[in-house]
């Protein structure tokens, strides 16, 4: 029976003290790798329907544009290289393909506290996307975005609990040589967070410079090779059905590297995609399976991540809408199509059309990061962060969007249903003789930590406690928060012979 006696102020201490200490991992109500896929908006015959449909695509409208390694590639796996120019993948080739592919892949991180496990239905957030613009949430402007802001972002990133990975949000605008953008992209971001980063390369022959700092980085190629900490984020298709040249040359180079490597389609529903859901996620669908072919002709097993990201478009205006229901379903449906083949996938969500952390953000944000989470999808991308469709990020909305993908990750994990959290023992000792409420058993108390998500941000005082509080306004808040974070030393942060090393042999826009 559950005891509700009276407790002495020594015990109730003792427990407000261990409440206050950080919880084990595994007793935290909310962390990396949930399993979700309780949301199916694809039936069975769905899904089979779409794998069909992408086959047939892919045997009898194939791709174009191959470069001339890639067609190498391709060929001596058995597609087959038409009069037109197209590459044809059959069924069979499509279907070996998938039967060998690489089932789990771990997205290593530089610190060894967050690595990711990709496999099944274990959910994970993070940002992305290239946003050319930063949002100052206070002034409520826009200014072009550098690679100090992407440097404070990683910080930030790396002090939130629930932003599993870092995804290069934004591109440096202050660095006009694509060389030196893609290499100092590279060092804001790791000299920024221990977590697993994302980034992309301008042009193949940047792709050996890179990886010889990642190398420095690690302690030598051998360490890198063993925890590839980064992956190549590789728009490797242009919408609909090409190749796209440089980007393949990129994504064979990263191979070569022992890069992990994100399959990236995305089309624009309406425009580069057909303009139904189902439509969208064939084409989607369609052309990642023809990527997952060209990595396991180039080296069998590697690890890739399956990114299909189709994006919603307004069809009155042309504009994108990240932040639709349409775009909720398309991120989910995705998902599920990546359990369907049993590859490790990932997937947009979490963009918002609104041009400030506003109530619009709020609602846009939530919605479609709660259905990519349901639907069990690895990794979702640009989750939090990301405003005006894709072209502006906010630090601001990004720490709100800590709290946001808390709440988001709770409903992930569901309702455990056991003895004990059925309570019936609870409820006849509190209404049989008890107090007639629930307010501090022995079960409440010891479960407040495990089964409940508490806001850091979010408000949940009284309208009198509000106003007793000054009416503390949310952005004022998440500004505060990340002045806070911003001015410790980063964790992450390369010790000094290391960053005199990538000093002396690249040049760093960021101050030393």
């Amino acid at each position: 029976m559950t005891d509700l006696s009276p407790t002495r102020t020594g015990g109730r201490a003792a427990r407000r003290a261990a409440r206050a200490a950080p919880l084990a991992q595994h007793l935290r109500p909310i962390r990396p790798g949930l399993e979700g896929g309780l949301y199916r908006p694809l039936s069975d015959q769905g899904m089979a329907d779409i794998h069909n449909a992408a086959l047939t695509a892919l045997e009898e409208i194939g791709l174009a544009d191959a470069p001339a390694s890639g067609i190498a590639y391709l060929t001596g796996a058995g597609a087959i290289l038409g009069d037109d120019g197209r590459i044809r993948f059959p069924r069979a080739l499509v279907e070996d393909t998938i039967a060998r592919a690489n089932r789990s892949v771990t997205l290593f991180s530089r610190d060894r506290q967050h690595d990711l496990e990709l496999s099944g239905n274990r959910v994970h957030y993070g940002t992305a996307g290239a946003a050319v613009h930063m949002v100052d949430a206070l002034g409520r402007n826009y200014r072009e975005c550098g690679v100090q802001d992407l440097h404070d972002a990683a910080r930030i990133c790396d002090a939130l609990d629930n932003i599993h990975f870092l995804q290069r949000p934004m591109v440096c605008r202050d660095i006009t040589d694509n060389r030196e953008m893609d290499l100092n992209t590279i060092y804001a971001c790791c000299a920024g967070t221990g977590k697993h980063v994302g980034t992309s390369f301008t042009d193949p022959a940047y792709v050996a410079e890179a990886l010889e700092m990642l190398h420095i980085i690690a302690g030598g190629e051998d360490k890198w090779r063993e925890r590839p900490f980064v992956s190549n984020s590789n728009c490797f298709v242009v919408p609909p059905m090409k190749f796209a040249t440089e980007s393949c040359m990129v994504m064979e180079a990263c191979i070569a590297g022992g890069m992990p490597v994100l399959l990236l389609s995305a089309g624009m529903a309406g425009a580069t995609a057909p303009s139904t859901v189902a439509g969208a996620i064939v084409q989607a669908v369609a052309e990642c399976l023809a990527g997952l072919v060209y990595v396991n002709a180039v080296r069998p097993g590697h690890p890739a991540i399956f990114g299909t990201w189709p994006f919603g478009l307004d069809l009155r205006s042309g504009a994108m809408t990240g932040g639709s229901g349409e775009q909720a379903l398309l991120t989910a449906g995705c998902a599920q199509m990546h359990k369907f083949y049993g590859l490790p996938g990932g997937a947009a969500a979490g963009i918002a059309d609104s041009k400030l952390p506003d109530m619009q953000a709020g609602w846009e944000q939530m919605c479609s990061n709660v259905m990519a989470g349901l639907s069990g999808c690895n990794m979702i991308y640009e989750a939090a962060g990301m405003h005006a469709s894709l072209l502006g990020f906010c630090h601001e909305s990004l720490i709100l969007g800590d709290d946001l993908i808390g709440q988001a990750l709770r409903c992930v994990r569901g309702i455990e249903v056991t003895e004990e959290t059925l309570a019936v023992e609870e409820m006849r000792a509190v209404c049989l003789g008890g107090p007639g409420h629930y307010l501090g058993t022995v079960q409440t108390l010891g479960r407040m930590e495990t089964d409940h998500v508490y806001p850091k941000l979010g408000d949940r005082t009284s309208p009198k406690e509000w106003a007793e509080k000054d009416k503390p306004d949310l952005i004022v808040k998440a500004t505060a928060r990340k002045e806070e974070i911003l001015a410790r030393r980063a964790p992450a942060r390369f010790d000094a012979a290391t960053d005199a090393i990538l000093r002396r042999r690249f040049r760093i826009h960021l101050p030393g």
